[in-house]
């Protein structure tokens, strides 16, 4: 069982940054895959970033690409999202979810496992 909480979000004005954290239980967290998503209100969940657990095969949306940057500190079972540049329709509760499979999915139903959400909003 793996357990994931984010924080790290909070109120900034464009053109500013955050720094996400996704902090996780589980010995075998190092092993898994990690994705960052974000809803916003009346919208569906969208991907924004993945790695796998080598912090390799990394992919973000073209929203975020130039952006945005998901990194990962195993010996600290914590990932990480740099958000630089940021933009009111950045504005969402943002998730971490893991995946035991060593793929970069974009997909929500790829992840069993997902945080709480912290919210991310960008003044304009």
């Amino acid at each position: 069982q793996v357990q994931l909480v984010e924080s790290g979000g909070g109120l900034v004005q464009a053109g500013g940054s955050l720094r996400l954290s996704c902090a996780a239980s589980g010995r075998t967290f190092s092993s898994y895959t990690v994705g960052w998503f974000r809803q916003a209100p009346g919208k569906e969940r969208e991907f924004v970033a993945v790695s796998n657990w080598r912090g390799a095969n990394i992919l973000y949306s073209d929203s975020v690409k130039g952006r945005f940057t998901i990194s990962r500190d195993n010996a600290k079972n914590t990932v990480y999202l740099q958000m630089n540049s940021l933009k009111p329709e950045d504005t969402a509760v943002y998730y971490c979810a893991a995946s035991p499979y060593s793929g970069s999915s974009i997909y929500t139903h790829a992840y069993g496992y997902w945080g709480q959400g912290t919210q991310v909003t960008v003044s304009s």
